[in-house]
This record gives structure tokens, C-alpha cells and sequence, in this order.
């Protein structure tokens, strides 16, 4: 350890690790800069999935080569009038035929009230997006052409296709836009100089744009793919951590320079000091991402795999390029409030030891008061409900989704995402009496044929991805298995959002459990303990629920609206806040357990607060500010978990480990770290009258010679 951190400090060697990393950032850019993540996120269910079972069979229809692109024509006033849909017809017979697949169109349809008609024109699948985009905007601008007083809408699978690469496109650059400006001016706040926060801000710019390309390649080669939305959360993870990480090691490098007359000794003794806990802190992180590879959806996989993988390129930067980067500038890289040699202890005069000696006065009422105010901000989790249809996921609604709606109120409710049922070709007329038959199908259909198989369309009277919805499904299922053979399938929009949710549920059931297990044995490794890990769990669940129950009443303000937590976001959520939220706690208890070992545990928790309690707090701000802005992303999923994880954050650095943390310390004494005895026990320290905030408890100073 002492030899690697005298390389990176070195001024014979430090700025090797400099060039190494700018020749090799190089590379990466050049080798593969350029490429980027799929638009838009993928559904991502396991082939054993029944939905995903009819996708595959329905590759052996001929239709399965086309899609679809439905036009939505609704009347502005009233009723369409005959010369309206005179002209829609002669639009879908001719000008829109001529787009077709076949060269043809069907007749518009017409809704009961007369207020809505819907024109289905058949297309040829289109990979490239800027072809697909102008193939869309040629139907809105054939559909709209001369039709006064209608209101048209491009909806259907081409239109959700062509909206959602709309809305994502240029997202991953407003993002890291606003997260950078969020970062420098958090820095700049924080530092309270016009220059230091330049250093770790480049630095983790680096990690962030490196880590990008690195996880690309790394998901390519296990053949996953990463879509926008986890490249997202990808820069944020990544901004977030490796500035935190940069805020621990500057504090205490700023610490070691009041006591080392030569900079770098100061930063090989602050690497030593906080190396051991950003590591502890990262590998959590680290690892905590990594269970979600024994995840059924797709979607979790990736993004387990690219912020795993974000994480250890931030941890590196935060140990090897940072401190090389600002041991090349002197003490005046501080300015205006630069650390001079042998200058006064900052830490006895911390208002967080105060505040901490406070707490050590009553900390069984501290940590009631405590948990009480966490139940209370987690009561909103008696009202959550989960669950976001593909018309609620926008933050705000694109073209298809507002032509959706608009058929939803016009048609049959099941009219705009009907169930696809595929059936042996024998048991085809069988199934069609069974399920028109059933509760909640309006209608069945038999559709296109194969010489084996029978596809059948059914629509639902329920809207689409509703409880009533999932409830109709599972009953066709059942419905199925006692027809002919019982080999027949049910897929569509319903069906697949009804297996997404019972995936995730699954995925949930088992990786919660495993996070929980795998952060408490690092936490024994690391603390050498077993009471400790288990107290810091324990607080950091607490506050997860409460971050949860706290958001639910904001989603449910007119603020935001929103109507459900979607399936997904618990479970990214939790990830996030257990991992992230016990790294400030890392960052606390190993400062109090090498305080502890000549102050006791009393004493050392004070001082652990005193010496933590500012870059902490600082790094809490900033890594919930950083996950805040997941908001300008389109997708409602990201900014809820955005917000989850700012509020969890922010109780994790204010509530939980400023006062719940060390109050439980405090009540438990030597405890604490049980199975160890810690050298001096806090009776011993207590007759001994050490104080964690007088200025003798200072280290020795360093000078140069």
C-alpha cells in the first residue's frame, strides 16, 4: 500500500499514472466513442415468458413481416360529416394505399357516436429511425391534408416506435448537461474556490464519459444491450459516486496538509486514511449491482452489469487519477481557504461534533424520536400502488399515446391493444366459442392461419393494462388449457405487462433478500463486527421505507400527478439507497473505529462525526441533487426513481447517520463492535476524561526535514 500510494504521489511518478490514463482515454474514444445505446428501453422478458412464446410463434404468419401504423381521425366538434369521411376514405384508398405494404388499405372504421375514425394502414418494417421518422411524418401530413375541424393522431406500433425515439432523442446529452452544471455549481458551493473544483469535476467527467464506452463494450461482449434509459442512470451513478468519493478523499488530504509541511506526504496519508473506505464503498456498490445478473428480465441484467462496471471505473479515478491530478498543484489550489501547515484543528471546533456530544447525552430518546419521524414519512406506503400502463410512462404524452387515448374513449376499451391468442389450427373454432364466452372479452375473432396454427383476436372490454385487464388474461389462460389439446397461448399488450409485472415481482422475492445479505457481509468483513452491520442495516432499511412512503405523497400532489410507482422502480430504488445509503455510514464507522481505538467508542463516534460530519452532508446534497435530475429524462420511471433516491439520500446523510447512527453507537458502547473488544473501552476512556473535541486529541505534525 505505502509504495503504491508514493507512486501516485511521487514527482518522479505521479504524472504516469496521468499520461497512462489520457493515452488510454484516447484509445477508448477513438476505438469506440462513436457508438451509441439503443433508443429506447426494451421489455426484456425470459423466453419462458407466454407472451414472449406467441411472439415466437407468430414469426411463422406471413403477417409477421409487416406492421402497422393506425390514424387516428377525431372531430375537433361534434360528429365527422359525411364530406369528412368521404375524404378520409378517398385518402385511405389512395394516398395512404400507395405507403402500404400490400397497396391497399382497409376502410376507415367508424365509432358508434360518429365523433372517431380509425384508418389501419399495413407497412413494411423499417430499421433505419431517420427513414421510419420521415415515412411517419409522410402519413400525418397525407392524413391531416385538407381536413378541416379534425384533429389527426399517429398511433399503433409505428407511431409508439417514431414517438419513443423522438422523445429519447437528444436525452443522454441534456442530461449529462444538466448534471455537470448541477455538479460544478455543488462543488463550487461546497469548495468556495474558483479553481478546485475544476480538478475533480474533469476527472470524474473522464470516468463518466469512459465508463460509457466501457460498459458498451463489456455488455456487448455477454451480448447484452443497453438502451437509453440505462445509460442514464449509468452517467448519474457515476457522477454521483465518484464525486463522493472525490469529496472524501479531498477533505482528508485537506486534513493531512494541516498536519504535513509536504503536500504529498499529506495525500499518501489521506489515500491511506480514506482509500480503505471508498473501496469498502465501491466494492458494496459493486457487488450489490452485480446480483441483479441472477435477474429474469433483460432490462435489470444490463443495468446491473453497465453501473457495476461505472462504479469500479469511478472508484479508480476517484484513487489513482485524482490524487496524481492534485498533488501537481500546491496549497493554493484552496484559495481563498487554503489549509496551512500546523494551522488550528478544524475538527474540535465542528459544529457535528456538537451536535454529536448532544446526542451522546440522550441518544435512547434521540433514537426514538428518530425512528418515529422515519414511520411517520414511511405511512405513505399504506397507500402505494404499482404499476404504469405504456400510457402513463411519459412524462408528457406523445402523439400516440393521445391517439391511443383517444380510441380508448371512442371504441371498445379493449379496442386499442387486443389479445393475441395462437392456437393449434384443430382447436381454433373450439377456442373462439370458449373465449367469447369468458368475462371481459368483448369479442373473438379468428385471424390468419398457417397450415398448424390459428391466430385469434380478442378484444377486452377493459382499458389496457388494468387490473380488470390482467384479470381477463388470466382467466383466458385457464380457459385455454381445457380446450382440444390446451396448448393454446395468450399474448399482446395486456399479456406481456401481465408477465413483466409477475417477473419483476419474482425478480424481487429473490435479489432483495441477496442485496441485504451481501451488503451485511461486507459490513462484518469490513467493521469486524456483527452488531454494528446489523444496527446499520437496520437504519438503512428504515429510511428506504420511508423515502418510499414520503415520495408516494409527493407523486400523489398535483405537482406530479402520477398514478402508480411503476413495477421496476422498488427494486431499482432499493438497490440504489441500501448501496448508496450505507456508504455514508461506511464513511462514519470506519472514521469511528480508528477514533475508537484511543478515544473509546463514545468519544471516537464524536470525533467520527466531527472529522465526516461536513463531507458527508456535502456529498449527500450532491449525490441527491446528481439522481434528481434523472427527472429530465421523458420517462416517468426514471424520475421516480430519481426522486426516491434524492429523498432516501437526503434522509440517509441528515436523519440516519448524523443522529439515528450514532445515538444506537452511543447505547450500545463497546458493544457495538462486538464480536471485538476495541482497545480502550469507553468505561476506561470515561475515567481516563478523554474528549473528542479538546485540540490535544490532535495528531502529531509533520514537517519537511
Amino acid at each position: 500500500m505505502s509504495a503504491l500510494t508514493r507512486f501516485l504521489t511521487s514527482a518522479k511518478t505521479s504524472w504516469i499514472i496521468l499520461v497512462v490514463t489520457a493515452v488510454a482515454a484516447a484509445a477508448l474514444f477513438a476505438l469506440a466513442g462513436s457508438e451509441e445505446s439503443e433508443t429506447a428501453p426494451s421489455v426484456g422478458l425470459p423466453s419462458s415468458a407466454e407472451s414472449v412464446k406467441v411472439d415466437e410463434l407468430l414469426e411463422e404468419f406471413t403477417s409477421a413481416e409487416a406492421t402497422s401504423a393506425l390514424v387516428v381521425f377525431a372531430a375537433e366538434d361534434g360528429e365527422l360529416d359525411a364530406d369528412a369521411l368521404a375524404l378520409i376514405n378517398e385518402k385511405a384508398f389512395g394516398d395512404l394505399a400507395d405507403l402500404s405494404r400490400d397497396g391497399a388499405v382497409p376502410p376507415a372504421q367508424i365509432s358508434d357516436d360518429g365523433t372517431v375514425a380509425l384508418a389501419i394502414v399495413p407497412l413494411e418494417p423499417e430499421p433505419d429511425v431517420a427513414a421510419q421518422s420521415a415515412r411517419a411524418q409522410e402519413i400525418r401530413d397525407i392524413s391531416a391534408a385538407d381536413l378541416d375541424g379534425v384533429r389527426v393522431y399517429l398511433t399503433g406500433a409505428e407511431g409508439f416506435e417514431v414517438d419513443i425515439a423522438a422523445v429519447f432523442d437528444g436525452a443522454d446529452f441534456t442530461l449529462l448537461l444538466t448534471t455537470v452544471i448541477v455538479v460544478a455549481v455543488l462543488l463550487l458551493i461546497t469548495y468556495r474556490s474558483p479553481w478546485l473544483w475544476i480538478v475533480p469535476l474533469v476527472v470524474i467527467g473522464l470516468a463518466d464519459a469512459l465508463a460509457g464506452i466501457v460498459a458498451r463494450q463489456v455488455a456487448s461482449a455477454v451480448g447484452i444491450q443497453l438502451d437509453a434509459s440505462i445509460t442514464g442512470i449509468l452517467s448519474v451513478l457515476v457522477f454521483g459516486a465518484g464525486t463522493n468519493y472525490a469529496l472524501l478523499l479531498i477533505a482528508r488530504y485537506r486534513d493531512e496538509l494541516r498536519l504535513h509541511e509536504d503536500r504529498r506526504e499529506a495525500m499518501q496519508r489521506a489515500l491511506r486514511g480514506a482509500g480503505p473506505a471508498i473501496i469498502a464503498s465501491g466494492s458494496t456498490v459493486a457487488l450489490a449491482l452485480l446480483t441483479l445478473l441472477l435477474a429474469e428480465i433483460a432490462g435489470n441484467r444490463a443495468l446491473g452489469l453497465a453501473c457495476a462496471v461505472g462504479i469500479l471505473v469511478a472508484m479508480f479515478f476517484a484513487l489513482f487519477v485524482l490524487p496524481a491530478a492534485l498533488v501537481l498543484f500546491g496549497r493554493g489550489l484552496f484559495w481563498p481557504y487554503i489549509p496551512r501547515f500546523n494551522s488550528p484543528d478544524a475538527i474540535s471546533r465542528s459544529v457535528w461534533g456538537k451536535l454529536g456530544r448532544g446526542v451522546s447525552k440522550r441518544p435512547v430518546l434521540v433514537a426514538s424520536v428518530g425512528f418515529v419521524v422515519l414511520g411517520a414519512m414511511a405511512s405513505g406506503l399504506l397507500f402505494v400502488q404499482t404499476g404504469l400502463s405504456q400510457n402513463d410512462r411519459f412524462l408528457q404524452k406523445p402523439e400516440a399515446v393521445q391517439g391511443q387515448e383517444v380510441l380508448a374513449d371512442a371504441f371498445s376499451a379493449g379496442t386499442t391493444s387486443p389479445a393475441i391468442v395462437v392456437v393449434p389450427l384443430d382447436d381454433a373454432d373450439a377456442a373462439v366459442a370458449t373465449l367469447g364466452d369468458l368475462d371481459g372479452v368483448d369479442s373473438a375473432t379468428m385471424g390468419e392461419t398457417t397450415d398448424e396454427l390459428a391466430r385469434i383476436d380478442v378484444t377486452l372490454d377493459a382499458s389496457a393494462e388494468t387490473e380488470a385487464a390482467f384479470a381477463t388474461v388470466e382467466r383466458m389462460r385457464a380457459a385455454l388449457d381445457d380446450v382440444g389439446s390446451g396448448e393454446g397461448l395468450v399474448g399482446g399488450l395486456d399479456s406481456q405487462a401481465l408477465d413483466v409485472a409477475d417477473a419483476q415481482a419474482r425478480d424481487q422475492a429473490l435479489l432483495i433478500p441477496l442485496i441485504l445479505a451481501l451488503v451485511f457481509v461486507v459490513l462484518v468483513l469490513l467493521l469486524r463486527a456483527f452488531v454494528a452491520p446489523l444496527l446499520l442495516l437496520i437504519a438503512v432499511v428504515a429510511s428506504f421505507f420511508s423515502a418510499i412512503g414520503l415520495s408516494w405523497w409527493l407523486f400523489q400532489s398535483p405537482l406530479f400527478g402520477f398514478p402508480a410507482i411503476d413495477t421496476n422502480v422498488l427494486l431499482f430504488s432499493f438497490l440504489f439507497l441500501v448501496a448508496l445509503g450505507v456508504d455514508y455510514s461506511i464513511f462514519l464507522v470506519t472514521r469511528a473505529k480508528e477514533e475508537a481505538e484511543h478515544l473509546g467508542t463514545t468519544q471516537g463516534m464524536i470525533r467520527a462525526l466531527a472529522a465526516t460530519g461536513a463531507v458527508i452532508t456535502s456529498a449527500g446534497i450532491l449525490l441527491a441533487a446528481v439522481f434528481a435530475v434523472l427527472g429530465v429524462l421523458p420517462l416517468i420511471t426514471l424520475t421516480q426513481i430519481g426522486i426516491i433516491v434524492c429523498i432516501g439520500v437526503l434522509i440517509d446523510t441528515l436523519l440516519v447517520r448524523t443522529v439515528i447512527v450514532p445515538a444506537l453507537a452511543f447505547i450500545t458502547k463497546d458493544a457495538f463492535w462486538w464480536p471485538r473488544r476495541p482497545p480502550l473501552s469507553d468505561a476506561e476512556a470515561a475515567r481516563q476524561g478523554t474528549d473528542a473535541l479538546s485540540t490535544e486529541q490532535r495528531p502529531e505534525v509533520v514537517s519537511v526535514g
